[in-house]
């Protein structure tokens, strides 16, 4: 007789590596990120403390997660569109994974800046990020990024994009 409760059946398993195989191979992945070029330590800035999350991180973590969801739907729903065409899906999956990445390094960089403004022990920030050298998430791009975010004023003439897109997130709640 089969047990009722789904897990027990063999054909329920998931066929997903996890434990702690997968859990060292990622490690390795993230390890063998190369430094970002120009990459930066942020100096501490920090805010009065606040047991809250403040809400433009909230903003940040949800306007990036929109666009990296989009793009990996997007490289999966490509199968059903070019799934005849290898050139077509091969150029196109790798435009929407490349996307997703960059979103996503922004993002944990961004983060990093942040806990790093705020003055956060860096032991501890390089455990969070799971890497050695946080300064392979920290960007320029990044820092603009924060400094948009919590509304610091550009040394820079012209605004820098990714200042620009901050403040909009800030303004906009994502």
């Amino acid at each position: 007789m089969t047990s009722p409760h789904p897990r027990r059946r063999p054909q329920r398993r998931s066929e997903i590596a996890r434990g702690p195989q997968q859990t060292a191979g990622l490690q390795e992945v993230r390890d063998a990120l190369p430094p970002a070029p120009g990459a930066c330590a942020v100096a501490p800035a920090p805010l009065p403390a606040d047991e809250g999350v403040p809400p433009e991180l909230l903003a940040l973590v949800t306007h990036h997660c929109r666009h990296i969801n989009a793009y990996l739907a997007r490289a999966q729903h490509l199968k059903t569109l070019h799934g005849d065409s290898m050139r077509q899906w091969q150029r196109l999956v790798l435009y929407a994974l490349t996307d997703a990445l960059a979103h996503n390094h922004l993002l944990v960089g961004t983060l990093a800046a942040y806990l790093q403004r705020q003055d956060l022990d860096a032991d501890l920030l390089r455990r969070y990020l799971q890497s050695p050298d946080p300064d392979r998430y920290i960007t320029r791009e990044a820092v603009q990024h924060l400094d948009g975010l919590t509304g610091a004023v550009p040394e820079e003439a012209a605004e820098p994009v990714w200042t620009g897109i901050g403040r909009r997130i800030a303004r906009d709640g994502g």
